[in-house]
């Protein structure tokens, strides 16, 4: 038995062995992020909560990247991401091994193509230009009804990227439905542009996503500000466009936004619009904080019904290292009289229609 157990190790320490210039030479890369934190949020059920948080500057995450020279110029490449709760070690995006991402696809001077569960061109190309992108989940517009925090990502996806031309960048991403006799049920189109130059860099995006109830939002938690539409939705239409601008010490950003939900509600159409503004400032090359503010102005035809929405964001960030900070933020979301109010879809929804939020987080990269 003992002979028999030391074959195996032994053949198994060869093959690990083996494995690690394999991986070096295919290229493949292991990186991931660790966000918790805890979070007092007030207004639940009456009273206010403690939690203990993950996942709110970014997502909790580990990854393989992989590329492979062909020659020629031309790559193949391959991303797989798993997004975990630390807080209970179990899976995210509703239990999927790899819910965050998972494609392979080719790139080239031409530029990339990519076929799989991948982000559309609101999150890619305008989250950046966003408090959220600069800051986490907490700051999303009306528990991002705009996607810019990438609360959906979309399956069965063939998508492509070009090179920067000028300055510029192009983006396209089709989803195919999978409805036989349907192709457009279920199915998602998303354009994207953008361009940087220096310190500045400008973005505009659009997203259609037909039946989005059952195409984009299986696992995400749900918001009380906008998810109350999505099961008539017939069609979401997402549009975006933002610029932010460094001078110094100093980051600003400016960005709107407008979602459709047709017949989101007896039929009739329900729109949100969405305007932010944010600055970020570094103290020190370890420390940081910025300020935000938020404007959502919401339509439901069908009622004539108009709520709205006022969120004021605070960060404060401290670098321990390259890969390791810690940090406090806060956020207070009011709506108009009558509505309810609830930050983004970690928290639950308020008792009233206010709520507010403080936390202190530790984030490590590797």
């Amino acid at each position: 038995m003992q002979t028999k157990i030391g074959k195996t190790l032994g053949a198994s320490f060869v093959t690990l062995s083996c494995a690690s210039p394999c991986l070096a030479q295919s290229g493949v890369t292991l990186y991931g992020v660790i966000d918790e934190g805890v979070t007092w949020t007030s207004n639940q059920a009456g009273g206010h909560a403690y939690q203990m948080q993950s996942g709110v500057t970014q997502g909790s995450r580990w990854g393989l990247l992989g590329k492979e020279d062909l020659g020629g110029g031309l790559r193949a490449i391959f991303a797989l991401e798993n997004g975990f709760d630390p807080s209970a070690g179990g899976f995210g995006q509703n239990g999927r091994l790899f819910g965050r991402q998972a494609y392979v696809g080719l790139s080239s001077n031409a530029g990339t193509l990519t076929l799989g569960r991948q982000y559309e061109f609101m999150a890619d190309f305008v989250a950046p230009v966003s408090g959220q992108g600069q800051w986490g989940t907490y700051f999303s517009h009306a528990g991002d009804v705009d996607n810019l925090n990438g609360s959906f990502r979309v399956n069965n996806a063939v998508k492509y990227t070009s090179p920067t031309l000028g300055g510029f960048k192009l983006g396209a991403l089709y989803s195919f439905g999978g409805q036989a006799g349907a192709f457009s049920t279920n199915s998602v189109l998303s354009l994207g542009i953008n361009y940087g130059y220096g310190p500045l860099y400008v973005a505009a995006a659009y997203t259609r996503v037909n039946s989005p109830y059952a195409a984009a939002y299986d696992s995400l938690p749900k918001n009380v500000l906008y998810t109350r539409y999505l099961p008539s939705t017939t069609s979401e239409s997402i549009y975006g466009l933002g610029a932010s601008y460094t001078f110094g010490a100093f980051k600003m950003g400016l960005d709107a936004s407008q979602v459709t939900f047709r017949a989101g509600f007896n039929g009739a159409n329900v729109d949100f619009r969405n305007v932010e503004g944010w600055l970020n400032y570094a103290f020190a090359t370890t420390l940081s904080g910025g300020l935000g503010y938020t404007w959502t102005d919401v339509d439901v035809h069908a009622s004539g019904a108009k709520p709205r929405y006022q969120q004021v964001n605070l960060m404060l960030d401290y670098a321990l290292s390259k890969r390791t900070d810690v940090y406090a933020m806060a956020a207070c979301l009011s709506g108009s009289s009558g509505t309810t109010a609830q930050i983004n879809y970690v928290t639950a929804a308020s008792s009233s229609n206010r709520q507010s939020l403080l936390r202190l987080g530790l984030r490590h990269k590797f």
